[in-house]
């Protein structure tokens, strides 16, 4: 049983960051979130103790080897994946969703169809609609007023000619959430595939691709409190089946096959730290944590995270509720939360976006302006993606009292 507080005050102070004594508050989470120590702490280890190549017979070599497969484990075990093979390291979400959607096209066969969806970030969009010169035809699932993707709307798209679903498990600019498993089983139910990005969702719920029951999913580290790096998790039926580049001397099997050239080795260990972390927040909640499994540890550390997040969810709708000239994107209201995360998408009348980023800077407070990467959502919200809207997304070190000062900026701004 999970205790009641959520450890708020020694989580951050766990975060170099979020200590540094200017009291910057970070509300671009959505854009890589802070790292603690102990992430820090196994970077430097790497690069102190094991800054060499893997695959050598001498002991800093192989290190390196079971550093990496340490990592995979835990990655694995954060996704609830079957095996560790599959999941592969590299550099980025990005990469990955380009070296999956050219193997898809390689194997089409006779369902030349998938879907995309102007919910997301634009990586898992423009990549599959460069498969149109492939003989790919583009099907789209259309967010509705509301700023969520309504799985009714995806049915009718559904054919025995579908190849692949491609969506997000959350917005990266609305923080709306996607059903994901009720995704699956349409699309399973009419033999096609699923492809989902996780890299706005990963920080703030449990990933369990087993009862997603998912094909694929991509994500970024950086977003779940480690360095710049990405992974890729497929079944492991389907990536044995991708034809991917690899050089000769490679073996036609996973996770090196997916695997192309070297990746940031230290990044890696810092994924791992970062699970770790995750791992001993979920120990410090349980009663009992001494039975626990890893799994079970974090999934006890992320349900915590996601009811913590609720309350900043609330308490930031609920401040920009108050304030004169503000208009809010996507789910609003407070009986809907658990169908968003703390990924608040607003603009002030008459204030540009970028001088509100700008004047949220100068007093110290960090959030995005433009269009998220999500110019074809922001349409479909009738915003300009030229100029865009502004963006705070919080993750589980933020505070009441931050969202407080936030709006206090704000509210300045609206008066003058």
């Amino acid at each position: 049983m999970a205790n009641s507080k959520f450890p708020i005050d020694s989580i951050r102070r766990l975060f170099p960051a979020l200590n540094s004594g200017d009291n910057f508050i970070f509300f671009d989470n959505g854009g890589g979130a802070q790292i603690p120590q102990s992430v820090l702490d196994a970077v430097c280890h790497h690069l102190v103790f094991r800054n060499v190549q893997r695959g050598g017979r001498y002991r800093h070599s192989q290190e390196v080897d079971a550093s990496i497969q340490q990592a995979r484990q835990s990655v694995a075990t954060l996704l609830n994946a079957r095996e560790p093979s599959e999941v592969a390291f590299g550099m980025n979400a990005t990469s990955f969703i380009g070296l999956v959607s050219l193997a898809i096209a390689d194997i089409l066969g006779a369902r030349t169809e998938i879907i995309v969806s102007d919910l997301d970030h634009e990586a898992n969009i423009a990549t599959w609609l460069a498969l149109q010169g492939k003989g790919v035809e583009i099907r789209w699932w259309k967010v509705r007023e509301d700023g969520t993707l309504h799985v009714e709307d995806l049915e009718p798209l559904l054919s025995s000619r579908t190849r692949l679903v491609a969506c997000a498990v959350a917005s990266n600019a609305l923080g709306s959430i996607v059903n994901v498993k009720e995704v699956a089983r349409l699309a399973h139910a009419a033999g096609a595939e699923v492809f989902l990005d996780a890299v706005h969702y990963a920080p703030h719920g449990v990933i369990d691709v087993q009862s997603w029951d998912c094909d694929y999913l991509v994500c970024s580290g950086y977003k779940v409190f480690a360095p710049h790096m990405g992974f890729l998790w497929g079944k492991r039926e389907l990536l044995e089946a991708l034809p991917t580049f690899r050089e000769d001397f490679i073996p036609d099997e996973i996770p090196s096959k997916i695997e192309v050239g070297t990746f940031v080795y230290e990044n890696v260990a810092g994924m791992n730290a970062a699970v770790g972390y995750l791992e001993d927040l979920g120990r410090s909640l349980l009663a009992d944590s001494h039975s626990a499994s890893r799994r079970d540890r974090l999934v006890a550390a992320m349900e915590a995270i996601r009811d913590y997040e609720a309350t900043l969810s609330a308490e930031a709708l609920r401040n920009l509720k108050e304030l004169d000239d503000v208009t809010v994107y996507g789910v609003r209201e407070a009986s809907q939360l658990e169908h968003r995360v703390p990924t608040i998408c607003f603009n002030l009348k008459g204030v540009p976006a970028a001088r509100v980023a700008a004047l949220c800077a100068e007093n110290g407070i960090g959030v995005r302006d433009g269009n998220m990467y999500s110019p074809r959502l922001l349409r479909r919200m009738g915003i300009p993606p030229e100029t865009g809207a502004v963006r705070a997304s919080l993750v589980h070190y933020n505070t009441v009292e931050e969202i407080g000062k936030f709006v206090d900026v704000l509210r300045r701004i609206t008066r003058n």
